[in-house]
C-alpha cells in the first residue's frame, strides 16, 4: 500500500473544517486590517533563497528541497513565505504605486526537517507584509495584527516578546564582540554552534543545548551596541504598543533564523505545546528588496505556523458544525426526481440539504439522516409529490409540522 510521505499529512474531516474556520477568521481580519491576499508560486528559483533568506542559515544550509529542471535550472520548493513576496513586489513594478503595500498569505511551504508535533515537511504558513515603508508605526501595526488574529482564536498563555537588532551598521560592530565573546568560550559550544561561530553566529544565541545556553546566558546584550537612531526607533514602537494595549517583555536573545531581519524582531510564545513554543514570528528587513535588485525600501512581516496554532488554540471558540439543515429522503422514481429538484433548490438558497445518493431503503435513508446530524428530514413518495406537502420532522424533538414545497425554505430559515 502507498502511504502518505513522511513529514506530511492528509487533513479531512473536523481537522479541514477547523482549518477552514480559521482561514476565513485570518481573511477577515486582514479585510479589517486593509491587507490584501497574494498567491505566489509554490517554487521559485532557488538564488531567490540563497540571496534572501540567506546561504548562512539552517533553511538554506539544511532543509529545502531543491531539485534540477529539465533545463537544468535550480529550482526550490518554497520553505517561506517573504522571499517570494519581495520578488513579486520588485518585478511588477508594486513599489511604483503609493506606499505602504499590505499584503497577507496563506501558503504550504516545505522544509526538509524531522517531524514533529508542531513541525511537518509540508505546513501551512500565514503570513504579512508591510512593504515600502521604514516605521516603528507599520511594525506596530504587523505586531497588533498578530496579536488580534491570536486572541480572536483563543489561544491561550501567549506572551509577546520583542527585540532590536539594530542596523546593519551597528550589527556588524555588535556581531565582532559576540565572535570574540563565543571564541573565548568555544570549547564549550556544540558542533553546530562552532560551525555558527564563522556562519550566523547571532543563531548561537538561540541555541536549546545546555552548554551553549550556558554560554549565551553571559553574552553581551546587542541591545548595548544600538546607536542613538536605534534607541529612538525602539523606544517609539515600546510607546506605540503600550498605546495600543498590546503587552510585550524585552528580550534581548530573540534573533530570528533568517539573515535578513533588521531593526525590529518579535516572536509569540506558547506555554501550551511544548519545545516548539513560538507561533509566530518576524522583523523587519530593511536590505532585501535592494538585494533583490529592487530599490532601497524596507519591509515587515511574520510568518504563523498553522498547525503549530492549531495545537496551541482552544477549539472550542472554532464553530466547526457540519450538520445539514435537513435531509430529502424518498421513496420510488416521482419521490427520487422530486427529492433531487428540490435538495438542489434549497442548496442554491444557501441551505445545507443532503438526499441521498445510493438508492437505499427509507429505514436506511433516515439513518444515515441520523449520521448527518441533520436538524430536519422529510420522505418524499407519490403522495408528497402529489399534494405538494411534506411532512418535516425535527431530528432532535420528534415533531413532525406539514410544509408546502414552496415554503419549506422560509421554514428552515425560520428555524435559524
Amino acid at each position: 500500500m502507498i502511504k502518505a510521505v513522511k513529514g506530511t499529512k492528509d487533513i479531512f474531516g473536523e481537522d479541514v473544517l477547523r482549518l477552514q474556520r480559521v482561514e476565513e477568521i485570518i481573511r477577515r481580519t486582514c479585510r479589517h486590517f486593509g491587507f490584501n491576499e497574494m498567491r505566489t508560486p509554490v517554487f521559485e528559483e532557488t538564488a531567490l533563497f540563497v540571496r534572501g533568506v540567506g546561504e548562512g542559515t539552517d533553511i538554506v544550509q539544511k532543509e529545502m528541497y531543491t531539485f534540477q529542471t529539465k533545463g537544468e535550472k535550480s529550482i526550490t520548493l518554497r520553505p517561506e513565505g517573504t522571499a517570494p513576496v519581495v520578488r513579486a513586489f520588485i518585478e511588477h513594478g508594486i513599489y511604483s504605486q503609493p506606499q505602504p503595500t499590505k499584503i497577507y498569505y496563506i501558503i504550504p511551504c516545505f522544509r526538509y526537517e524531522q517531524p514533529q508535533a508542531g513541525r511537518q515537511r509540508q505546513f501551512h504558513q500565514f503570513g504579512t507584509e508591510i512593504l515600502g515603508v521604514s516605521s516603528p508605526i507599520a511594525d506596530a501595526e504587523i505586531i497588533s495584527i498578530g496579536h488580534h488574529i491570536i486572541q480572536s482564536l483563543g489561544v491561550k498563555g501567549v506572551k509577546l516578546y520583542i527585540n532590536n537588532l539594530g542596523t546593519r551598521e551597528s550589527r556588524a560592530v555588535y556581531l565582532k564582540v559576540l565572535a570574540a565573546y563565543f571564541a573565548e568560550h568555544e570549547d564549550k559550544l556544540c558542533k553546530i554552534c562552532n560551525d555558527r561561530l564563522s556562519t550566523n553566529t547571532l543563531r548561537i544565541l538561540d541555541c536549546k543545548v545546555p552548554s551553549c545556553k550556558e554560554v549565551a546566558d553571559g553574552a553581551p546584550s546587542i541591545l548595548d551596541s544600538m546607536d542613538d537612531d536605534g534607541r529612538e526607533y525602539f523606544d517609539k514602537l515600546k510607546s506605540i504598543l503600550t498605546t495600543m494595549g498590546i503587552p510585550f517583555e524585552v528580550n534581548d536573545r530573540i534573533v530570528r533564523g533568517l539573515d535578513y531581519y533588521t531593526r525590529t524582531v518579535f516572536e509569540f510564545i506558547s506555554d501550551s505545546i511544548g519545545a516548539q513554543s513560538t507561533i509566530c514570528g518576524g522583523g523587519r528587513y530593511d536590505n532585501m528588496i535592494a538585494e533583490l535588485g529592487g530599490p532601497d525600501m524596507s519591509g515587515i512581516g511574520f510568518g504563523m505556523g498553522i498547525e503549530r496554532l492549531l495545537m496551541a488554540m482552544d477549539t472550542s471558540t472554532v464553530n466547526i458544525d457540519a450538520a445539514a439543515d435537513i435531509f430529502i429522503g424518498f421513496i420510488g422514481d416521482k419521490g427520487m426526481y422530486e427529492a433531487q429538484g428540490l435538495t438542489y433548490r434549497l442548496r442554491s438558497q444557501g441551505i445545507h440539504a443532503e438526499s441521498d445518493a445510493g438508492e437505499r431503503s427509507v429505514k436506511a435513508q433516515l439513518k444515515y439522516a441520523n449520521k448527518l446530524g441533520a436538524r430536519f428530514s422529510t420522505i418524499i413518495g407519490d403522495d408528497e409529490a402529489s399534494s405538494r406537502v411534506l411532512k418535516v420532522k425535527n431530528m432532535d424533538t420528534g415533531e413532525t409540522t406539514a410544509v408546502a414545497f414552496d415554503d419549506i425554505d422560509s421554514f428552515l430559515h425560520k428555524g435559524d
